[in-house]
Order: C-alpha cells, then sequence, then structure tokens
C-alpha cells in the first residue's frame, strides 16, 4: 500500500474506561483530502488529535508513508510526524507581521530561500500584499488564508484541519473551503478536514467519512453518502428527507404511496419486504397536471426556490423543490410527481 499517505488501521480511543473511538479504519492516498465528518461529540477531534500524535491509541496502529507512527503503547513525537494543523481559532501570532507568522516554521531555512517560500505563499492564499500587515488588521477569511499558509509553509507531510471555517459567517465557510481546497490541489498537499457541516465537506474533501458515536457509518465520496447513504443515520445527517413507508414489488419495482417506484432494489430486500423509501427533495417534482396532490404544510424562501415541506393523504410529509416562481400558500394543494434516479430504502424493522 505504498500510495496511501495515511493508514488509521482498526483504532480504539478512550478517555478513562469510555471509548470516544471504536475500531475505526480509513486510508488516504498522496495529494487527496479527506474529511471526517458527524455531530458535535462524536470522536473526530478526538480521532484527529491521535493523528497527530496527541492522543495515545487504546487499539489499532496509524500508518504514514508506510511507517507505525502511533500503536498501544508506543507513540512517535508529533514534531516528528511531519503533520501541520489549522486550528479553529487560526492560532496567529497577534505580536507578529503576516510574513512573519507564515515564515514562523522555516528558521531552518536560509534567509533568502525563507523569503522566497513566504513570498510564493502569500501569492498563492491571494495576499501578496498583506506580509507586512497584522492579523487584526485582515478580515476573518484572510486570516484563515493566512493559518494555511503557516501550516503548509514548512511542506508537511498531512495537514489537519480542525473546525477551520467554524468562526467565520455562515455564507462564507463554504467559499473559503474551495478556496482552501484549490490553494491544498496546487501544492500537492495531503489533508483532513474536520467539521460538522456538510455542505464545507461536499466543497473541500474528495473522500468523506461520517462519524456517529464514535464508530464509522459510510466513508464515501459526498455524491454516494448522498444518493448511496449506507444506514439510516447517514441518510438522515446529509442533505434533506422523509421516510416513506413500502413494500418491495420484485427486483425493479418498489410501491408506495406515491406510485410504484422503478430502480435498482438492494439486496436482500425481496418482494413483499416491508422497508422505508427515502425520498429527497430532488426526488419531488411539481406539475400541474399530475393527478397525486399534496397540501403545502411549510415553506422556506431560498432564493432561486422554495423548498415546501408537503403533506399526503395518509398525513405522511416529502419535501419538494420548486422554482420561486411557483409560489404557493401554506394550505393549497399541489400536484407533484416522483422522478427517483436511486432508490434508497432500508428495512422496517418492527
Amino acid at each position: 500500500m505504498a500510495d496511501k499517505l495515511l493508514e488509521v488501521m482498526d483504532c480504539t480511543l478512550a478517555y478513562g474506561e469510555t471509548p470516544v473511538v471504536w475500531r475505526f479504519s480509513f486510508a488516504l492516498e498522496k495529494g487527496s483530502i479527506g474529511c471526517l465528518l458527524g455531530p458535535s461529540g462524536c470522536g473526530k477531534t478526538t480521532l484527529l488529535r491521535a493523528i497527530a500524535g496527541f492522543e495515545d491509541l487504546r487499539g489499532g496502529e496509524i500508518r504514514m508513508g508506510g511507517r507505525t507512527v502511533s500503536r498501544p503503547g508506543w507513540s512517535l513525537p508529533p514534531e516528528r510526524r511531519r503533520v501541520g494543523m489549522v486550528f479553529q481559532d487560526f492560532a496567529l501570532f497577534p505580536h507578529l507581521r503576516v510574513g512573519q507568522n507564515i515564515a514562523f516554521g522555516l528558521t531552518h531555512l536560509p534567509e533568502r530561500e525563507r523569503a522566497r517560500r513566504v513570498a510564493d505563499l502569500l501569492a498563492l492564499v491571494g495576499l501578496s500584499d498583506y506580509g507586512d500587515a497584522y492579523p487584526h488588521q485582515l478580515s476573518g477569511g484572510q486570516q484563515q488564508r493566512v493559518a494555511v499558509a503557516r501550516a503548509m509553509a514548512p511542506r508537511p507531510d498531512l495537514l489537519l484541519l480542525d473546525e477551520p471555517f467554524s468562526s467565520l459567517d455562515v455564507e462564507l465557510r463554504e467559499l473559503m473551503a474551495r478556496e482552501v481546497r484549490d490553494i491544498l490541489k496546487e501544492e500537492g498537499i495531503t489533508a483532513i478536514l474536520v467539521t460538522h457541516d456538510q455542505y464545507e465537506a461536499f466543497a473541500m474533501a474528495d473522500e468523506i467519512g461520517v462519524i456517529n458515536q464514535g464508530r464509522l457509518m459510510q466513508w464515501d465520496s459526498g455524491y454516494n453518502l448522498y444518493h448511496c447513504p449506507a444506514n439510516r443515520f447517514v441518510a438522515d445527517f446529509i442533505g434533506q428527507g422523509a421516510l416513506l413507508p413500502g413494500k418491495v414489488v420484485d427486483e425493479e419495482r418498489v410501491e408506495c404511496e406515491l406510485g410504484i417506484l422503478r430502480g435498482q432494489v438492494p439486496a436482500g430486500c425481496e418482494p413483499g419486504c416491508e422497508v422505508d423509501l427515502l425520498i429527497r427533495p430532488d426526488d419531488i417534482q411539481h406539475d400541474d397536471a399530475s393527478p397525486i396532490q399534496a397540501e403545502i404544510s411549510a415553506k422556506v424562501f431560498r432564493g432561486a426556490a422554495f423548498l415546501y415541506t408537503l403533506q399526503l393523504e395518509s398525513g405522511a410529509q416529502v419535501l419538494c423543490y420548486a422554482p420561486s416562481h411557483h409560489d404557493h400558500a401554506i394550505g393549497e394543494s399541489i400536484g407533484i410527481r416522483v422522478e427517483v434516479d436511486h432508490l434508497v430504502m432500508f428495512p422496517q424493522h418492527g
């Protein structure tokens, strides 16, 4: 597995007798960006700290470049791992200028080479004119880019980003995630992002691991997490949607309140099997000519579209995106049709 820069193998972490991360495994190829995504308290930051060398393993192994850096009872010191970190609060030195902040980890380089590296990074992050500014003179987004540049300056083998966008405005987070992704790709740096925000994860990461209570639910692309969730937790955590009861007709059809839906029925769902179907907002199309009617129980304006909550005859609810010029009132009934490209379902349990 020489192409794997990072391998987290069956790792368990605990505080006292309480497991925080349980038998966790994933791998990152050199130059790729991974993400640990989950709600607060799920163990993602603890795992990131273990990769950095700040937490000891109770079980499993962590390898970097094929070399073991952590195992129970032994850990390579953080300063010897060639790992950079970007923290939630950026942790810039307020008394140092921007260029001095970026150069902080480059004392081993000759002065001319150090200055060249700082200039290159300032240009890369779009701050060539700010080398002599102090951090407090920058916006939050600019400070964030300086923090990334400082962490990248020594050319670490792996860059760890712990909720780096959490202090920024919501509107700025996704934009910054895309910008940081471009910067990392330009430098060819392998990185791991920790976040609870799925849109940051989608904007930045090549692969995403969804975590629940210290366990890895699914490690996959953002596209597959949305369209092919491995379990109910991933289906609920990623995107929006509703679960409708249905019954499997055959290997290509499922019957539910919205009619017969066609698609590939997952293995193990035999004819007659009672299932819950995941219906996403983009699976429901507004169609005045459709015989299927649903009542609008709530609406949210999203600029180009309305997100309608629709109540079916049974009382079950689904979500629907409709262009914002289709402005309907709460309590009004509208026609809908279903267009499901990916049938996602889970067997009903009791």
